[in-house]
């Protein structure tokens, strides 16, 4: 197999300036969901050419190795896979792969357990009393729809106006199923780390949509960047409420108070289509030529 077989697996550090473009989209609800998708399409163009390198350890079979020792003596010799080392290291991959992608899924899970577990919510709202400022927007799951958590913490900490901005954006990610989009790009870099910087963009980009929600929901821009900063302050350690870390506040902050800076999603959106699609047409490409390989072999089965 040519050289093509291995080039997916590389082709998602092309979403990097993408991901860095997008964080200042206009759009940032539009931009998430195509990093989102063309993180998992060049994630799984390349897991599919692993399987495929992987997959050429079958010409050790036995009755494959005598068909090739015959079309040797033959004058026809069998076309050459890749070296083994490397379908062996194929092989390992794909394993560390699935213990991955079953890491995160039960953290995912694990967690989600934690959040229905605080509460039964009483108008799609639950109060847990904790000190620490927190608001969550709990996923459907375990036959329960999705809700808002928040704590005693924050709502101590919030005034009324600031309350209904923190309660917008957390209806938000829930109206918009942000969950989804941030397990796709989890998924994706699961599967293939070099997309971690992209999975760290579509974070930012849902949180930033949320932002948005808000702020038409409230009819005031500056309300909403206020209460990011003053919950941001207040938080001590990793702060999940409303979506922070630090380094994206001051970021949501300036996209609030500055929005006409902003681009629009469409370079993102184009950029991630076209990387996608280059994406399916090597792995195709790499299909094609395993194809043809196990033609040559057929006789042998």
């Amino acid at each position: 197999m040519s050289w093509l077989v291995y080039v997916p697996v590389l082709l998602p550090a092309l979403l990097w300036p993408l991901a860095r473009v997008a964080t200042r989209a206009g759009r940032p609800e539009r931009a998430a969901r195509a990093l989102a998708a063309g993180a998992l399409v060049t994630a799984v163009s390349g897991a599919v050419c692993l399987v495929l390198v992987a997959a050429t350890l079958a010409d050790d079979l036995p009755a494959v190795e005598r068909y090739a020792r015959l079309s040797v003596t033959q004058g026809q010799p069998l076309p050459e896979p890749v070296p083994d080392p490397i379908a062996f290291v194929a092989a390992a991959v794909l394993v560390w792969i699935a213990a991955r992608i079953a890491v995160r899924v039960r953290r995912r899970r694990a967690v989600a357990g934690e959040l229905h577990a605080a509460g039964r919510p009483e108008g799609g709202l639950v109060v847990a009393d904790w000190d620490s400022p927190r608001a969550v927007a709990v996923p459907p799951g375990r036959g329960r729809r999705g809700h808002v958590l928040v704590t005693s913490g924050l709502l101590r900490l919030l005034d009324s106006d600031e309350r209904a901005a923190v309660l917008a954006h957390e209806r938000a990610h829930l109206e918009r199923r942000h969950h989804r989009t941030d397990a796709l790009a989890a998924l994706a870099t699961a599967v293939n780390p070099l997309l971690r910087p992209v999975e760290s963009a579509v974070g930012l980009l849902v949180e930033r949509s949320a932002d948005e929600d808000a702020a038409r929901s409230v009819a005031d821009r500056r309300l909403v960047a206020q209460t990011i900063a003053k919950v941001a302050l207040a938080a001590h350690g990793p702060a999940t409420s409303l979506g922070f870390d630090g380094s994206s506040t001051v970021r949501r902050v300036e996209a609030l108070v500055r929005p006409a800076r902003l681009r629009r999603g469409g370079p993102t959106v184009s950029g991630s289509a076209a990387v996608s699609m280059l994406s399916l047409l090597v792995a195709a490409a790499a299909v094609v030529e395993f194809v043809e390989l196990l033609r040559a072999w057929l006789p042998a089965v």
